[in-house]
């Protein structure tokens, strides 16, 4: 009898002593993302623009119902980052300047839905004759980067970044971020051929 109290002893001791913090479960993490060397090239071939696009993507053209003859859709697809830039140019004329600037705006402006913030930032090259509009999404928008480009006269280009996953801001980061300089230093070294 006095074994098996001692032993009931034992392990109440032993209870106490390994009783300590709670367990608590780990925070979801994500898969660390090795993002590919930056590198350009001057790419003439997308439109009547010459611009610096990264080696990393491949283009093509985007068969659209909405293509004309003045009008040029391109998709720059990042395989490594499963990313889409989608490029629409147009030709305009100065009055349809404020039309699609606003539709510009207004397509951005569809993803308050589900983004957090909205920066805007200008940029212009005068010598160029580039005047650009950048828009940063931050939160689950499904595009995290759109921009405009124009020379105010007749060359309009359009840009969204798209992700081809579920928007989760947290996880295409990282991704998003390597996109947007990439998009940063095409605007940057955008030329109208007219």
């Amino acid at each position: 009898m006095k074994q098996y109290t001692l032993l009931i002893l034992l392990a109440c001791v032993f209870l106490l002593y390994s009783c300590g913090e709670e367990p608590q479960p780990k925070p979801y993490a994500y898969f660390r993302i090795a993002l590919p060397p930056v590198e350009y090239n001057t790419v003439d071939t997308l439109g009547p623009y010459t611009a610096d696009v990264s080696v990393n993507c491949i283009s093509n053209s985007a068969n659209s119902h909405y293509s004309t003859p003045n009008d040029k859709w391109i998709n720059l697809f990042y395989p490594t980052l499963n990313a889409t830039i989608h490029l629409s140019y147009k030709h305009i004329s100065p009055s349809d300047l404020n039309v699609v600037t606003e539709e510009s705006r207004t397509l951005v402006y569809k993803h308050t839905i589900l983004a957090d913030a909205i920066r805007e930032s200008y940029y212009e090259n005068p010598e160029r004759h580039v005047y650009c509009m950048f828009y940063e999404l931050t939160g689950n928008a499904a595009s995290p980067t759109q921009f405009y480009a124009t020379d105010s006269t007749s060359n309009f280009l359009r840009g969204s970044v798209y992700f081809n996953n579920i928007p989760n801001y947290d996880s295409v980061m990282p991704c998003a971020k390597y996109i947007e300089n990439d998009l940063v230093h095409f605007i940057e070294s955008l030329e109208w051929k007219n």
